[in-house]
């Protein structure tokens, strides 16, 4: 029995082939289709808007139909394993299509430049995507393929560009009514190209390279004809991580020192993959920068692309926009066309009160004092220069701008390349030589966002940008305030920028293109952070017993010299707390600031505690460092009894304001962070 299934195999197999020979002479009257996809993309998974890979059928066989009949029409469909979110732009003159999209369908490769009668033609859209265009057959032109005409008897080639229609929330686009002229002759076949077909990516998940998550297109067709589809269902793009990011830090800062643009952290965003960071539009000119030569966008573009459109199917353009064609609804008239390049965004939060502002490069930097210096580009300036120098042996090719606001448009001429860039200024302090431009913090948070205009799609690259932090001190005020200021880095335009609903489903052409979430493993980290001057001095024996005093004494002595202090000028007020028990009395703050140089003295009684009321120690804590204490006992007009003694200086845990001296050696309950005198 199993020889004889074998057999039956067998045979099957020699009729199949000698089918298809037979086809190769005399024409198969099956049309069939082969799928194919040239170049599957890595996708990012934090992008909402990514382009997958242009589905290729391409189509042999099919019986002759004859001159002036009316070409059967097919309606194909692709089912995504994910979101579509192409761009929806529908068609002014077909109000029935309101979701028609940028996800096009192109027959024979129009305006490719390449030989034959159907690249030659020029790209001309089908105005009613709901129900596609009748052609019809031609005669002469193209007798190999046929030719498809707008009217039975015409000369006037038929449409060759459809839109896709997108149902909103769903996974499907559909391209209806598309014309299926069978190439019939032998070694002649027709080319159907899908192109600009955008997925929501955050759903597909991608944890590492290894772990990458194919994009799946089953592909259906149904109509007047049947087409026989071989790899029906390709992979279209791979998801995988596109961003991982750091920042350096958290730098400590004094609550008591003026900062003028110190530098506080480098922020580096580095790809996932070489095509992760995109220009908005394919770069049309080669410069030479660094020793090296690289792709620079802007200036005007090459013939047959003089519009810089992007119109030539089947190329590779690694840029956020796609196949771009003039002359659609919406979004001023082009598909496939991004608003921008891709935007890396830092997101600040927890800045303590009294920092009004932040500082941050406007351009990506080698280190915090030297900027990458961008090469000219045509056709005007999109950045400060800056005066930087790479590193020895180093090249960037990488470059980036900072831009007014995360959804800012493009400026420029043509479909507009440059970004909105935000103008910046040198120094001082210590941002050395780069641009900077200020941030501004409102209720403790601050955006700032750059936009990717060169890069190198053959290298992983990282971006670096830099941060610096100004303030006035005012620890008389708790001016900053103590804390820890916190940045998120991902990429942008993210929610609430724009409205985020149905999974990032299909929308207008007023929703942005690139947009993004920010992944929820996502963790934000301390970039810089504000520490309390203070100093705690404890006078361990205090008292006013009827018959004698206390004189309680603050030395500020931050402007002391040749002792390697270098926190500046320091001032603040000193609170003094009163401990003998359970009652104790209320606690003393000083009516002005001690200023540096200074010393504040008091005596028990005059701080608001009656005669005979108080024998215990006292606490005073300090707004400012190096702070000493003394006290003195003694009996009224100092007859018989007095002694004085130093206040101890406490360790301050958490303030990083005070080091130990001496050293805590040995000694129980001594942390590293405050000083100490021994006992």
């Amino acid at each position: 029995m199993v020889g004889f299934r074998r057999c039956i195999t067998a045979l099957a197999v020699l009729a199949l082939f000698a089918g298809l020979a037979s086809a190769q002479v005399t024409g198969n009257n099956q049309l069939q289709c082969s799928t194919n996809v040239s170049v599957t993309p890595q996708l990012r998974v934090e992008g909402l808007t990514e382009q997958t890979g242009d589905i290729v059928l391409t189509c042999t066989g099919g019986v002759a139909a004859a001159t002036g009949s009316q070409i059967p029409q097919v309606n194909i469909s692709l089912q995504l394993n994910a979101f579509v979110t192409s761009r929806l732009l529908p068609m002014s003159t077909s109000p029935g299509s309101p979701n028609a999209s940028e996800a096009l369908l192109l027959i024979d490769e129009p305006g490719s430049g390449l030989p034959g009668y159907g690249p030659s033609l020029p790209q001309k859209v089908c105005a009613t995507p709901t129900t596609g265009c009748l052609q019809y057959v031609g005669g002469g032109a193209a007798p190999t393929l046929g030719t498809a005409v707008t009217t039975p008897t015409g000369t006037t080639p038929g449409e060759n560009v459809f839109q896709g229609i997108v149902t909103p929330g769903s996974n499907q686009v559909t391209f209806f009514g598309i014309p299926i002229l069978p190439p019939v002759t032998t070694g002649a076949s027709r080319v159907f190209r899908i192109t600009n077909v955008r997925v929501n990516a955050t759903t597909l998940g991608a944890t590492s390279a290894s772990g990458a998550t194919p994009v799946i297109a089953s592909i259906s067709s149904s109509g007047a004809t049947s087409l026989l589809i071989q790899n029906p269902t390709p992979t279209i793009g791979f998801v995988l991580p596109g961003l991982t990011s750091a920042a350096s830090g958290p730098t400590s800062l004094n609550q008591c020192t003026t900062q003028t643009r110190a530098s506080v952290s480098t922020l580096t965003f580095n790809e996932g993959f070489g095509t992760a960071f995109k220009t908005r539009v394919a770069a049309q000119t080669n410069v030479s920068f660094a020793g090296q030569t690289f792709p620079l966008v802007g200036g005007t573009c090459p013939a047959p692309n003089t519009a810089c459109q992007q119109n030539i199917p089947g190329l590779i353009y690694n840029s956020e926009s796609n196949f771009i064609l003039g002359g659609m609804a919406g979004n001023s008239g082009f598909a496939g066309l991004a608003d921008f390049g891709t935007r890396l965004k830092a997101t600040f939060t927890g800045i303590p009160a009294g920092v009004p502002s932040i500082f941050v490069s406007t351009t990506n930097v080698y280190n915090n004092g030297s900027p990458v210096i961008p090469p000219t580009i045509p056709g005007g300036s999109a950045a400060n220069t800056g005066t930087g120098t790479a590193p020895s042996g180093s090249a960037y090719i990488g470059y980036a701008v900072l831009v007014s606001s995360e959804t800012a448009a493009d400026t420029g001429a043509g479909v507009g390349f440059f970004p909105s860039v935000t103008s910046g200024t040198f120094g001082p302090g210590t941002s050395g030589n780069v641009p900077v431009a200020e941030i501004p913090v409102v209720n403790g948070t601050a955006t700032a966002v750059w936009e990717v205009i060169n890069t190198n799609p053959a290298t992983q690259e990282s971006f670096k940008f830099a941060v610096f932090e100004s303030f006035t001190a005012n620890a008389a005020q708790n001016l900053p305030g103590q804390g820890t200021g916190n940045v998120t880095l991902s990429f942008a335009p993210t929610p609430p920028a724009f409205s985020q609903s149905g999974g990032g489903i299909a929308q207008p052409s007023t929703f942005p293109v690139p947009r993004f979430l920010v992944p929820s493993t996502s963790a934000a980290s301390g970039f810089f952070s504000i520490n309390i001057c203070r100093t705690i001095l404890l006078y361990p024996y205090v008292t006013n017993f009827p018959g004698f005093e206390t004189g309680l004494s603050v030395a500020n002595v931050s402007n002391d010299t040749g002792t390697g202090m270098t926190t500046g000028l320091q001032a603040g007020k000193c609170t003094f707390n009163f401990y003998q028990g359970t009652t104790n009395p209320p606690p003393f703050t000083t009516p002005d600031v001690v200023a540096a140089g200074t010393v504040y003295a008091n005596t028990v009684t005059g701080m608001g505690n009656a005669a005979g009321s108080f024998t215990g120690y006292v606490l005073a804590v300090c707004n400012f460092q190096f702070a000493h204490g003394f006290g003195f006992i003694s009996d009224l007009g100092v007859r018989n009894f007095a002694e004085g003694y130093l206040a101890i200086i406490l360790p301050d845990a958490g303030t990083g304001s005070r080091t130990p001296s001496p050293p805590c050696q040995g000694i129980s309950g001594c942390t590293s962070s405050g000083e100490q005198d021994g006992h």
